[in-house]
């Protein structure tokens, strides 16, 4: 049963014209690519910029790459820019971790229902946890925002290991996006210790460069975490969100 079914009323039976249809696979993809872009650019933007500010750490060593809290919340218009994309994605991201989940009643045996609705609760969580530490930046609020980021980085692993294991268990083979799933998960899960020792060896050692090797492993925790999620295209192929007067849904095309 289709969404539209599900949660309403099934507007083709009283041939109720919609408003607006579009491809569901498409609205996908540019949730993904507003924080990509804002990312891409907070980044080079730093870089050539801001070079000294953002790479400069307490060691007082050089590096090349700024962190992402320095890049996106320390100067403007970085902070500006990364903080509206947020803005611009977050409800939307909202509404797919719902569809999410009547994906889920689709296509799971009904004793795995539950891990759909832990699952729908931690995309949602993750995505206020990255609200949060997005406007709480590191320079004015370190508390909330280091609070913020250790919620985003927990709450995002247990999410992915809950949609990998649900994929495996649905009625209908998604092998392929459950196969991006997976090295999405295993390149985030390898990153995020490669960015841990890098931390520690920085703030003990105080090397040139570690520092640098620290936000690189950020940056690639942080875009295979839009990977994951990009994989939605895979899973919501031949779909459209359509609006109707009373409502949306989300049909087969």
């Amino acid at each position: 049963m289709s969404s539209s079914t599900r949660y309403g009323l099934l507007y083709s039976e009283f041939e109720v014209p919609p408003y607006i249809r579009l491809p569901f696979e498409r609205i996908l993809i540019l949730v993904v690519c507003f924080p990509l872009v804002a990312f891409l650019f907070c980044v080079s933007y730093s870089v050539l910029f801001n070079f000294e500010s953002s790479t400069y750490t307490h060691c007082q060593v050089y590096n090349i790459l700024p962190s992402i809290s320095a890049a996106i919340g320390n100067f403007s218009p970085q902070r500006e820019i990364w903080q509206s994309a947020i803005a611009l994605q977050a409800l939307p991201r909202i509404y797919v971790a719902i569809e999410y989940l009547n994906h889920h009643h689709n296509v799971l045996p009904p004793k795995d229902i539950w891990i759909g609705y832990i699952a729908c609760v931690l995309n949602i969580i993750e995505n206020l946890a990255l609200i949060t530490l997005s406007f709480f930046t590191s320079s004015k609020f370190y508390v909330i925002h280091e609070k913020a980021f250790i919620t985003f980085i927990l709450v995002s692993e247990v999410y992915m290991i809950l949609i990998c294991i649900l994929q495996k268990r649905y009625k209908k083979s998604h092998r392929i996006s459950l196969k991006w799933k997976q090295r999405c998960l295993v390149t985030n899960v390898l990153f995020i210790m490669a960015a841990v020792y890098f931390f520690m060896r920085h703030n003990s050692m105080c090397e040139p460069y570690v520092y640098s090797f620290f936000a690189f492993s950020e940056y690639v925790v942080v875009l295979s975490n839009m990977a994951f999620h990009l994989t939605a295209y895979l899973d919501f192929r031949n779909k459209d969100l359509v609006i109707y007067k009373h409502g949306i849904a989300l049909t087969e095309r």
